[in-house]
């Protein structure tokens, strides 16, 4: 069975030519991040996942994490990677070097962080929520537990997570029961019940810090009344040492359809006596800190989509190459590999291409992060920022959603291979099936894009998006090529599609709401699908320009070409269809009664 294999090619050119790393690399703080650094964190990255995430994939897949008596062990040879794992620093990329980190740009971290879900999705999905513990501690934790917590959350020696979700409250957080009692001390007793805590507990650290939603005595109902807590698996001494554990139990991990290398506990505070915490921030505002973790978790999430898209794309393409079966249409009757038949070929080249659309949309995005994280001017951080909101909905729903339709052609193509275990294709689809769920479903994203993204600012951030491709389309016309005409042409044709479906947003949710979100999960893919034939319609420009110059791999380069033509005839001919979803008169939503279901 073949290993991931890190696509540096495609990345490298998505950061040359789709991103400005001369000013990422200009911001404050990030002046090291030169193109030839990002080469040789990619470079070792590439090996790390290839050479001890990805081995460990299987295992996880296969063995998976076990419970017993509280206590929950990882597959064989994870608690080893994770050791190496933080050894090499990869804990700390991105993260503040005032607390150990290495400070370097999102948009670095991010195109790392798809090699590690591509290479063990399982594995990353602990550091992703760790990150994000560490993120709502910088921002929002006391001075004391910013010194307790962080430097070790930063190195990776402990691990963070989030707990929201309760029997009773699932989604919807109004419903959160968990309470916290105020002791003496300016500590607090938590208790209550949480599920689907991910890495809620594990053997790979000492010490796991459990972000907490609960209520205080006498806090308004509904998400008003909802505060955060650090709740440490191990109380933590005033020198930093670990003394006493802590009154948090794993009652049980889940059984799942995939990542079964990941523990999805479920965390019991307070059966004897009540868990130990500290507020984060002020009283009342829990829900809004925990935010900051969740949006940083929904790209996260759509960054594990990106990954799985690849690798499943990789093993669908080895196995294409290696299996001959058939003849070749037109060619005489000697035997050939399945890649020769269209029909693969078109699963190939739409896994590939939407894989390829993904990432470069992602990683716009990471750079306009670092952009409203970084940059002096402030119109500019406040636009990036304006980027950011809108497309984070997109990446999280339109990637995840992406990944189970590529998965599942990888299976198709393995064909009956592809439906028993030994192939590997399974796994990929069970692991992806869990992403458009947690940390905000599809559906959720898309009522996030349409109301608060398009509806609320009167469509202005998504026309700056419009007004982008339209000068895209422009430039694909004027070296009078065929191929980039055709590329201008669907693009600007799928532009007109998405600008009617904006305008029918804005003029109809404050009096139709309803209607709007019956169409807005069509309305989260037509922006996706536009988004991506944007970026790739800038990626074939600068392939053209550099096969006009002489300069680059002229395979690499033509593929590039080849693969947005794909794209733009097989994904984005599809948007005006979603459009008629969007504009359609959804009566028939409304109108159907539950019991005709």
């Amino acid at each position: 069975m073949s290993e991931y294999s890190a696509p540096l090619k495609d990345m490298q050119f998505v950061l040359q030519n789709l991103v400005d790393m001369k000013e990422i690399s200009s911001l404050p703080g990030f002046e090291d991040a030169s193109e030839d650094l990002a080469g040789a964190i990619f470079e070792e990255a590439g090996k790390f996942a290839a050479g001890v995430l990805s081995p460990l994939n299987v295992i996880g897949d296969r063995q998976g994490a076990t419970w017993k008596d509280g206590e929950v062990s990882t597959a064989p040879g994870w608690k080893s990677g994770y050791e190496q794992f933080c050894a090499g620093g990869w804990h700390a990329l991105s993260c503040s070097p005032e607390f150990g980190g290495q400070g370097l740009p999102r948009v670095l971290s991010s195109l790392v962080e798809e090699m590690w879900n591509g290479a063990n999705v399982a594995f990353s999905v602990g550091i992703m929520l760790t990150r994000g513990a560490i993120e709502a501690l910088e921002l929002c934790g006391s001075d004391a537990q910013k010194s307790t917590y962080l430097p070790k959350l930063v190195s990776g020696e402990w691990t963070g997570t989030m707990n929201l979700t309760e029997p009773q409250a699932g989604s919807d957080l109004s419903a959160v029961r968990a309470k916290a009692t105020p002791q003496p001390d300016g500590s607090f007793k938590v208790e209550g019940q949480k599920i689907f805590i991910t890495y809620g507990e594990h053997d790979l650290t000492p010490n796991i810090i459990h972000l907490v939603l609960a209520r205080t005595p006498g806090a308004p109902d509904g998400v008003k009344g909802i505060s955060l807590f650090v709740v440490p698996k191990f109380l933590v001494n005033e020198d930093g040492s670990l003394g006493a554990r802590n009154d948090v139990r794993c009652v049980s991990i889940e059984h799942k359809l995939g990542i079964h290398g990941s523990p999805t506990a479920v965390l019991a505070f307070g059966d004897s006596g009540g868990a130990t915490g500290w507020m984060v921030g002020e009283e009342n505002r829990g829900l809004e800190y925990m935010f900051i973790m969740m949006n940083a978790a929904r790209y996260s999430v759509g960054l594990e989509g990106v990954g799985l898209c690849e690798r499943s794309y990789q093993r669908a393409r080895d196995y294409a190459r290696d299996r001959v079966q058939g003849v070749e249409m037109g060619g005489d009757r000697h035997k050939v590999s399945i890649i020769r038949h269209p029909d693969v070929r078109r699963m190939l080249l739409q896994m590939r291409s939407r894989t390829e659309a993904l990432r470069a949309v992602a990683t716009v995005v990471a750079a306009a992060m670092d952009k409203a994280h970084a940059h002096p001017d402030e119109a500019t951080r406040r636009q990036s920022q304006e980027f950011v909101n809108l497309m984070i909905p997109v990446v999280k729903g339109w990637s995840t959603e992406s990944a189970v339709d590529v998965t599942s052609l990888g299976v198709q193509i393995h064909g009956g291979m592809g439906y028993v275990e030994e192939t590997g294709a399974a796994q990929h689809l069970r692991d992806a099936r869990i992403t458009p769920i947690y940390e905000g479903t599809t559906g959720i994203q898309a009522g996030d894009l349409v109301g608060r993204k398009i509806a609320r600012d009167g469509g202005a951030a998504i026309r700056r998006v419009l007004n982008e491709v339209a000068t895209v389309v422009a430039k694909l016309r004027a070296p009078d090529d065929e191929l980039l005409s055709a590329v201008a042409t669907r693009l600007e044709s799928a532009s007109i599609a998405l600008d009617r479906s904006v305008q029918f947003v804005v003029n109809t949710y404050e009096r139709n709401a309803k209607s709007v979100a019956a169409g807005s999960v069509p309305m989260l893919e037509m922006v996706g699908m536009v988004a991506g034939g944007w970026q790739l319609g800038r990626a074939c420009l600068a392939a053209h320009k550099l096969l006009k110059n002489g300069s680059g791999d002229v395979d690499f380069l033509r593929s590039k070409l080849l693969t947005t033509r794909f794209y733009v005839d097989h994904v984005l001919t599809k948007v005006p269809a979603l459009a008629e979803a969007v504009l359609s008169d959804t009566s028939a939503i409304a109108d159907f009664q539950d019991d005709q279901f």
